[in-house]
């Protein structure tokens, strides 16, 4: 019986959390283009609802206010950690999306070779966008399957295009596909110089790119070293009953927000001085 119970409380869980782990579709037509919807195309998760991160938000805040009052008792603290909980999905979408960014950006270059390769051995634009599928490199071919499938269903290159820009969310790619838009839209031969142009300039951006951000990279290390070890030393002082009933008190709870405004504006400046600008979107 007690297996029976188990079964059919899993099987209940899991009918629940269906719609948010298998998705109707690839892509929710109904994607929120505010700024959390653009994070999470950023981020790779075009087909997961925005909910998704909203309620493991909830879900982290709801823990790591527990356990931190379970460890500590310090109301303050507890806060805090709650609001960290609802902040780590978002930081961790946002850490994820530069991720993708800079691993990608070494690939354009060659989609830019593939593409004029394609375009000089007579493909029409379409059919060149296509071939990625098959020969772009492999971080970069569910995509370009997904654009070939468009293709094939309408028979229509801009809207088809228009997504795909949707499923890469890249400003390089968006400079590509514009240019190839333009170049079906109104013709011409200058295709080919002008990829070959765009491809030298990404190479030498993503060069010059690594260099500063292996130089700068100690500013990153001293930010997060300089937020978690105050916090560590708070830990350990209201880990011990007079400390804890200390931070507890008005003054000790003034201290621990005004520690934490700190923290705060000392990390987010010390990451803005440490990173460099990145190209923003055509319009995306």
């Amino acid at each position: 019986m007690t297996l029976v119970l188990g079964a059919a409380l899993a099987a209940g869980i899991l009918l629940t959390l269906s719609p948010w782990l298998w998705p109707a579709s690839t892509r929710n037509p109904t994607r929120d283009t505010g700024a959390l919807g653009r994070l999470m195309d950023a981020a790779g998760y075009a087909h997961v609802p925005t909910r998704v991160p909203v309620a493991i938000a909830a879900l982290l805040a709801a823990a790591s206010a527990s356990v931190a009052w379970l460890v500590l008792a310090v109301p303050v603290v507890a806060v805090l950690a709650a609001v960290a909980g609802a902040a780590a999905p978002f930081l961790w979408l946002r850490a994820r999306q530069v991720r993708l960014l800079h691993s990608r950006r070494g690939l354009w270059p060659d989609v830019c070779e593939l593409l004029i390769a394609s375009v000089r051995a007579g493909m029409s634009l379409p059919d060149a966008v296509s071939s990625l599928q098959s020969s772009a490199p492999a971080e970069l071919r569910p995509a370009f399957a997904v654009f070939a499938r468009d293709v094939a269903a309408s028979g229509h290159f801009d809207s088809a295009a228009a997504r795909l820009k949707t499923t890469l969310s890249d400003p390089i790619a968006d400079r590509i596909i514009e240019t190839l838009r333009m170049a079906r839209q109104v013709g011409g031969t200058e295709l080919v110089p002008v990829l070959r142009s765009l491809a030298a300039s990404v190479r030498a951006d993503a060069a010059l790119r690594a260099e500063v951000e292996a130089r700068q990279s100690w500013l990153r290390g001293a930010a997060v070293l300089g937020v978690v070890a105050p916090w560590v030393v708070l830990a350990l002082l209201a880990a011990r009953p007079e400390g804890a009933a200390a931070y507890s008190s008005p003054q000790g709870i003034a201290l621990v927000l005004a520690g934490a405004g700190i923290s705060f504006v000392a990390y987010r400046l010390m990451m803005r001085l440490g990173r460099l600008p990145e190209p923003r979107r055509w319009f995306g």
